[in-house]
């Protein structure tokens, strides 16, 4: 269901308890107007921007389960006098995120010119002493990065995805997120030793060198070793190419990113909350692995972007619920 409005408004008519995890990714501090009134991002200060997170987020932990998450990706921010001080800096972060005109500079944080604010971590840091647990910080690496024209500074590839939980214990599906390993003894599927790593380097010796075992009939003077799983646990940083998507002109989630918080995050059939529903890709990801979904969209316009994409993506999806 997608419900155009104020996304504080809104979830404070929903049910507490009723949401499984929420997915999402609210407008950056200072980056763009979205010409509607009452929309999050055009703060005069980081500290105003990070409050109006906070009560966004107080009212989704209400509606979360008690074994309930949220998976939160942010973008960063400069103390800059030009137009745009965005996590790519200049007319880069114009370009990345659809920026055609009618923003404003919003960066006025008391820092010297040039300085990084740290956004994500103001806001997890704040989501923290508001009550949230703070379980990881997940590095959204991006293989493909908008080209900047600084010179003083490396290129920015990579944004924050943070996973917070209402409770100490909480709903978390590791087998269903799990890598592939290597192959069998963490040796590629196409043979020869991992990239990088010396020969035999990740094998486990079963029995020492000149020893026997009867289990393992190893000779004396050879090591024995035994198969590692061809499974691991997913890690922290995650490479995922940005993905443009031509009807929305703002930055969108890839749905490869939000992919392994839904699986993570909820059972089948689980409720998956995107206060920031923008283009909808939480919901189509969420539709598509057979959860069930709910957004919030404060513009009209990009409710009906939303609407026309999970049409497009499941034809027999009924809207006639969109309110």
């Amino acid at each position: 269901m997608i419900h155009v409005g104020d996304c504080l408004e809104v979830m404070r008519g929903m049910a507490a308890g009723s949401v499984q995890t929420c997915v999402t990714s609210p407008p950056y501090f200072g980056l763009r107007d979205y010409g509607v009134a009452g929309q999050i991002g055009l703060e005069d200060t980081p500290a105003e921007y990070v409050a109006r997170l906070v009560a966004v987020f107080r009212e989704v932990r209400r509606l979360l389960r008690d074994d309930g998450t949220l998976w939160l990706n942010l973008g960063d921010s400069y103390a800059t006098d030009s137009k745009w001080g965005g996590s790519t800096g200049g007319k880069a972060a114009a370009a990345l995120h659809g920026l055609g005109g009618g923003g404003r500079n919003k960066t006025a944080t008391g820092l010297p010119d040039k300085n990084l604010i740290g956004i994500p971590w103001r806001v997890a840091f704040a989501l923290q002493e508001d009550g949230w647990f703070l379980r990881q910080d997940i590095i959204w690496a991006k293989p493909n990065p908008m080209p900047e024209s600084v010179t003083d500074r490396c290129t920015k590839a990579h944004e924050y995805l943070f996973l917070l939980s209402k409770s100490p214990r909480y709903f978390f599906d590791m087998e269903a997120i799990k890598e592939p390993a290597a192959g069998i003894n963490n040796y590629p599927p196409q043979g020869g030793p991992v990239p990088g790593a010396p020969a035999q380097s990740r094998l486990r010796p079963a029995v020492p060198r000149g020893g026997f075992d009867g289990k393992t009939n190893a000779l004396p003077g050879r090591e024995a070793f035994r198969a590692t799983s061809e499974k691991r646990h997913k890690r922290s940083v995650w490479n995922v190419a940005t993905t443009p998507f031509k009807e929305a002109h703002f930055a969108t989630f890839p749905e490869q990113l939000i992919e392994p918080c839904i699986l993570a995050g909820s059972p089948a059939g689980g409720l998956v909350l995107d206060p920031f529903m923008g283009a909808g890709t939480t919901a189509v990801v969420a539709e598509r692995l057979g959860r069930q979904w709910l957004g919030c969209e404060l513009n009209p316009e990009y409710a009906a972007i939303a609407e026309a994409r999970l049409r497009v993506a499941q034809p027999s999806l009924s809207f006639g619920d969109v309110a």
